[in-house]
């Protein structure tokens, strides 16, 4: 493949997925800013390899339509390039158009979950995208910056059109990159970061917080989580590069707080403690949350982890029902996941409670099951999704193809766990929404949860500064479930 000029560059976006008017007044948003650290690690990766690389994220700055148009105006980028969910795919397409509006030759690539999982489709259907990245997108992205358009076919992971208009998929990347040899995302791309971004409200003891992903993929099949991007891989950080991480974050950005956003953080405890060791002996005054499975958490991985600044791990719950349960994921043992939590709580380590509502097989019998649970178990906190079929996830081609399984609305902007837009057969939208009300109201009205999130005055003052600030949209989404 010939190099081209290391001249070239490019713009990566991150849409926000509405009018930015609705930006203000979004539950989620103001709950929970994440920085996009997936074309933050693009961009790191192109700027190493000399390749001119600017981030825009609309999510944090939602007026940013206008730096987009006056970057372009100015900058003149080679590329254009948006990192969409299915819900915030449409804004991008939307911005895309805008982009060729000013810029006509720019190309237009789309990474993510979401066209990865769709790939020829996106590309037959949506004419102003001119390349869907399919999976990881470091090496693709660079090879196709640097490449003449006659060399696109060699570059693996790509989906563009021939000379005759036909889509083309040139096949996933066969090797995969070592997650060492990359470069820490390139945060200080990210305007107004740390102080733009912020964790779930009591989620985190201290300001300023970030996120980082120290893994890709899951070992797992769990019948609604996508498995476009990494298919059936897993790679993951040494617990050295994880450590270093950590100081970098803390020494440029004053981070005093990390989540991990894997699916996964606790899949091997011997990289885990190694990291727990390292963070005791380096004495950096950080702590972290974590997702976890159950099986993989023990008496001795918990306490070095509390050791090391563990603040809370989020538990993968899903139903209390454990026969709905082992419809959708493996190891459906409630009992164990009880008893976990429990040996979580002896740690002194906070517990999140992850629930989905609305899953195939549901029924009203098993939500009040499922409630009842809950609410029996020692957890801190605790987030309820509705169910939503992404593109990429097993159950989402079942679903599509009939009404077996129940009634399926595909509507992507509504696709965000935010809308009910499949329903179980059996079911309707208006019950499940008063279920879903219902769930949540019981649950702040209970005193022990009123009195842990009363404790956080002084655990996580921050948090409670964001809640009294927006006290009135968190209790109407809490009690109504309104948005907006």
């Amino acid at each position: 493949m010939k190099e081209q000029n290391f001249k070239k560059k490019i713009l990566l976006v991150h849409p926000l997925g509405y009018k930015s008017d609705k930006a203000s007044k979004d539950i989620s948003r103001i709950a929970n800013i994440t920085p996009p650290l997936g074309i933050a690690s693009i961009c790191a990766y192109l700027l190493q390899r000399q390749i001119n690389c600017d981030i825009i994220d609309c999510y944090a700055h939602p007026d940013a339509d206008t730096k987009i148009v006056k970057y372009l105006e100015t900058d003149k980028p080679d590329f254009i390039g948006f990192s969409c969910s299915t819900s915030t795919f449409h804004d991008g397409v939307r911005l895309a158009q805008m982009a060729k509006s000013i810029l006509p030759d720019i190309k237009v690539v789309f990474g993510g979950a979401h066209v990865s999982a769709l790939k020829e489709s996106i590309i037959e259907k949506f004419e102003h995208i001119d390349y869907v990245v399919a999976g990881e997108g470091e090496q693709t992205l660079t090879e196709l910056i640097k490449a003449d358009h006659n060399d696109i076919l060699q570059i693996e992971s790509i989906v563009f059109r021939d000379i005759t208009g036909k889509a083309l998929f040139t096949g996933y990347r066969k090797k995969l990159l070592d997650l060492d040899s990359l470069p820490f995302p390139a945060y200080e791309k990210l305007e107004g970061y740390p102080e733009k971004y912020k964790l779930p409200i009591f989620n985190y003891p201290k300001t300023p917080n970030s996120s980082c992903i120290s893994s890709r993929g899951c070992p797992y099949s769990c019948s609604y989580c996508d498995r476009s991007v990494f298919k059936r891989s897993f790679r993951y950080n040494s617990a050295q590069y994880l450590y270093e991480h950590f100081k970098y974050l803390n020494k440029h950005f004053g981070i005093k707080h990390v989540n991990f956003y894997d699916d996964q953080f606790t899949f091997n405890k011997k990289r885990v403690i190694q990291f727990c060791d390292l963070m005791v002996a380096g004495n950096l005054k950080m702590s972290f949350n974590c997702a976890a499975r159950a099986e993989h958490l023990d008496l001795e991985l918990v306490l070095a982890m509390k050791a090391a600044g563990c603040w809370m791990i989020s538990l993968g719950v899903e139903t209390g029902d454990e026969n709905l349960l082992a419809q959708h994921r493996q190891n459906a043992d409630l009992q164990m996941l009880r008893d976990k939590i429990i040996l979580i709580k002896k740690a002194k380590i906070r517990v999140k409670a992850l629930l989905m509502m609305g899953l195939p097989g549901e029924t009203k019998e098993s939500i009040l099951k499922s409630k009842k649970y809950v609410y029996s178990l020692p957890i801190d906190d605790f987030n309820l999704a509705k169910f939503t079929p992404f593109p990429g996830s097993p159950i989402y081609q079942q679903i599509k193809d009939g009404a077996v399984l129940g009634t399926f609305q595909e509507n992507w902007k509504k696709m965000d766990c935010m809308d009910f837009v499949f329903i179980p057969n059996g079911m309707e939208k208006e019950t499940m929404d008063k279920l879903f009300i219902d769930f949540y109201r019981s649950h702040f009205m209970r005193h022990k949860v009123l009195f842990g999130y009363f404790s956080m005055i002084w655990k996580s003052p921050d948090s409670w500064k964001r809640f009294m600030k927006n006290s009135v949209r968190f209790l109407t989404f809490a009690f109504t479930n309104k948005r907006l």
